[in-house]
């Protein structure tokens, strides 16, 4: 796992002191080693640089990036893991290519010799690839199918600026720091910033299963990979099942290559149970590492379950408590991580997680993208609901709010209110909007509430998407929550807080050949009336305790409404106060007075409006406010190279 960063320059050099900087940013993605490769142009040679970070996994000893073809006019840096690499390499080596190192991502320059674009469908892996072509003059940017790397990139008068994090280009001089007023407005309702756009003008996301190429001074950007869905192959529910643990087994195994030492998140829920159940049989008795999370308040705490799963399968497992201190010490932290505003409260256990399981581990394996392929999430239950229900607009407005109305107010995960309320908010006709008025925090109308500038349309991005999308509505909501909410939260915030802390995290659910399975499966092995992931339960049924396959999903929150009117009541109160807000001109203090006043006095829960805000304002004195510093001398690193 690792950090990438880099210039192209159609006329003039590429500055080495400004690569440098941009690669310095990138160290906690990869505190092994420093690689920077500068060619100056020359003729009609553009002008490159390519920067690398490393966190060594395999052939650490070798595999020092850029790695080049055998003539050294293909170089690439790459961020990630190509799990199929040695079948790859097999291949290559029959074809006559000459390998110089055993890292698995020697097998991209040769690749692209031979395939181009095409290869980014071969490989089996999460990556982020920067590939510089001299004889082609042509640089590829392309990301993996699902998102699991990251990278942005800016397009300038000179060229092009790319990096694994925003904060690689905001070390260059030319890259502008201007706020998006869009990006604000979607990050409201979606509690991030959805791809392509960034907080930042100008500045784009390369979306999941995209390839950018930069040819004659000019990027085009297409997709190379799109979720594929098929009509459902003749099997019995049995054979699926079987097929389906087969693929995860597989799966599992080819993300246990490492050179250094692995182990696995386990939460307790079902779908890090069974991974961690699928490991262990490659695993000798309590040799197997395992790492969770506990909170000090019930409704909010698995650790019980994850101890016995752990108990269950035989490993070493080790545990942390999340509590209201631990909160107060990580927030610094992670707020200082995150160079995108970012409202999932869930990074911070998530990075406490991460930062305890490197001090044993280097690897580590988890469950995400499972609630997303087989419809694990609540509001695929709610989804079911509203079409059973179809409560009319009347029946939402004089009869269901009042009866909500009337429930007790709670704090706890999930509360009945806390559903309920949630639930009458998804009012619209259209599938993709629904579901994010159920996920998100602000409606357009509240954000018309709180923002000084009237919002234009902030749910655009799913305007349409799931209505447009192939297959029965099952199928067409995974396809919106793979496109949507896997990409740009779960993925986004499982890779920051992990590299935060130099933590590589594989996720098997993701595997490219199990996926196409899934996808072909019929909709109701995923939902099945209200109960959800229905082939994954089957399959692991033998392989967990029996209260592990039946409990309900449980979300890996913390317990924000309580925090808000208790320990963190003032940082809330200064970071949002009308003197702040006015001084900043994007909110509306009345508003965001009143839901402080409401939350506060016990009369609405508005813990997701008020954390959404309060982590844009942590990100805003962060990003915006603090003094700019340009990058100073940098001495350029012993492994740099020119050509």
């Amino acid at each position: 796992m690792c950090g990438i960063c880099g210039i192209v320059e159609r006329e003039r050099p590429v500055s080495e002191p400004v690569l440098a900087a941009m690669t310095e940013t990138l160290r906690h993605r990869g505190p092994d080693e420093r690689g920077l490769w500068v060619r100056q142009p020359e003729g009609r040679a553009a002008g490159v640089g390519l920067g690398f970070r490393r966190l060594s996994i395999i052939d650490v000893s070798g595999g020092h990036q850029p790695i080049a073809n055998e003539d050294g006019t293909v170089r690439v840096i790459c961020n990630g893991e190509i799990y199929n690499y040695r079948e790859l390499r097999s291949d290559l080596v029959a074809r006559g290519h000459v390998f110089a190192t055993d890292s698995d991502c020697e097998v991209l320059v040769h690749l692209w010799e031979e395939r181009g674009v095409a290869m980014l469908g071969e490989l089996n892996g999460m990556f982020a690839i920067a590939l510089w072509d001299d004889g082609a003059q042509t640089l590829l940017l392309a990301r993996d199918r699902f998102g699991k790397k990251p990278l942005h990139y800016l397009e300038t008068e000179s060229g092009l600026m790319f990096g694994s994090e925003l904060k690689a280009l905001l070390a260059n001089p030319d890259c502008p720091r201007v706020l998006d007023a869009a990006a604000l407005e979607q990050y409201l309702a979606f509690d991030y910033v959805p791809a392509p756009r960034t907080a930042f003008e100008g500045i784009r996301k390369l979306p999941a299963g995209h390839a950018l190429l930069w040819q004659g001074g000019r990027a085009t950007v297409e997709r190379w990979w799109e979720l594929p869905f098929a009509e459902a192959e003749p099997r019995s529910e049995a054979e699926w099942t079987e097929a389906f643990l087969s693929a995860l087994q597989e799966a599992v195994s080819r993300r246990l290559v490492s050179d250094v030492p692995l182990g696995a998140f386990l939460s307790g829920g079902l779908d890090s149970s069974a991974v961690v159940a699928l490991m262990a049989r490659s695993h000798p008795q309590g040799q197997l590492k395992t790492f969770s999370i506990g909170f000090d308040e019930p409704s909010y705490d698995e650790s019980a379950q994850a101890r016995a799963v752990a108990r269950h399968v035989g490993s070493e497992h080790h545990e942390r408590t999340f509590t209201v201190d631990t909160l107060l010490e990580l927030l610094p932290e992670v707020f200082g991580v995150l160079d995108e505003p970012f409202a999932d409260a869930s990074i911070l256990p998530t990075y406490l997680l991460s930062r305890f399981a490197r001090e044993h581990v280097t690897v580590a394996l988890g469950g995400d993208g499972s609630d997303e392929l087989l419809a694990g999430y609540p509001t695929f239950q709610a989804e079911r609901a509203n079409r059973v229900l179809r409560l009319s607009p009347w029946l939402r407005r004089r009869v269901a709010l009042p009866l909500v109305d009337r429930l007790p107010r709670s704090s706890a995960d999930f509360s009945l209110e806390f559903k309920a309320r949630r639930f009458l908010r998804g009012a619209d006709p259209d599938m993709g909007v629904r579901h994010q008025l159920w996920l998100g925090s602000f409606t357009p109308a509240e954000e018309a509430e709180v923002l000084l500038r009237p919002p234009g349309d902030p749910l655009e991005p799913v305007r349409g998407l799931a209505d447009g999308a192939h297959g029965d509505w099952v199928q067409r909501l995974v396809a919106t929550y793979v496109t949507t909410y896997l990409q740009d939260d779960i993925l986004t915030k499982v890779d920051r807080a992990s590299m935060a802390n130099s933590l590589e995290v594989r996720a098997p659910f993701l595997d490219p050949t199990l996926v196409e399975l899934i996808a072909r499966m019929p909709s109701n092995l995923k939902l099945r009336r209200f109960e959800t992931k229905v082939v994954l339960r089957r399959a692991v049924a033998p392989l967990l305790p029996k209260e592990t396959i039946s409990r309900p999903k449980k979300g890996f929150g913390i317990p924000v409404a309580r925090w808000l009117r208790d320990d963190l009541r003032e940082s809330v109160a200064e970071s949002l106060s009308p003197e702040r807000l006015r001084s900043q001109g994007l909110f509306d203090s009345r508003g965001v007075a009143k839901l402080l006043a409401e939350h506060d006095s016990g009369a609405r829960d508005h813990r997701k409006q008020l954390w959404a805000l309060f982590a844009f304002q942590q990100w805003h004195h962060e990003w915006l406010e603090r003094p700019r510093q340009a990058p100073g001398e940098v001495i350029p690193a012993v492994d740099a190279t020119r050509s």
